[in-house]
């Protein structure tokens, strides 16, 4: 007999920081079909151009980030959301000192297993 799925309450301050570059941390709880990233970028900092299987919405707390997508430019600021769908190429620029929420359907497994070289050597 398998195990019911259970609840979590967790705070953020006791959620891990993790530094993946000298402008970006982030912090992931992750149940068993989504993740939730909250992500510090500090102004300057870019994320590469990069496309993966999972659905991705994006909810900017503070500051602005600068994406590339779907052949444009889109500034998404505090208060606003992007939707990102399955397989989309997409990359991003903080036009400020930025925290985002990042919810991803499933969890990123490159995330987990720490692959995610596009991020830990970028700036």
């Amino acid at each position: 007999m398998s195990n019911p799925a259970q609840s979590k309450h967790i705070a953020w301050k006791n959620v891990e920081r993790e530094k993946l570059n000298p402008l970006i941390d982030r912090e992931m709880v992750v149940g068993g079909k989504i993740m939730l990233a909250r992500v510090l970028m500090k102004k300057g900092a870019h994320v590469p151009l990069h496309h993966h299987h999972n659905e991705q919405v994006t909810y900017i707390l503070e500051g602005a980030l600068k994406f590339a997508i779907d052949g444009k430019e889109i500034v998404v600021r505090a208060g606003e959301v992007l939707c990102i769908p399955s397989m989309m190429p997409h990359e991003a620029w903080a036009l400020e000192d930025t925290v985002d929420l990042d919810v991803f359907d499933p969890p990123r497994e490159d995330w987990l297993n720490k692959t995610d070289d596009y991020l830990r050597h970028g700036r």
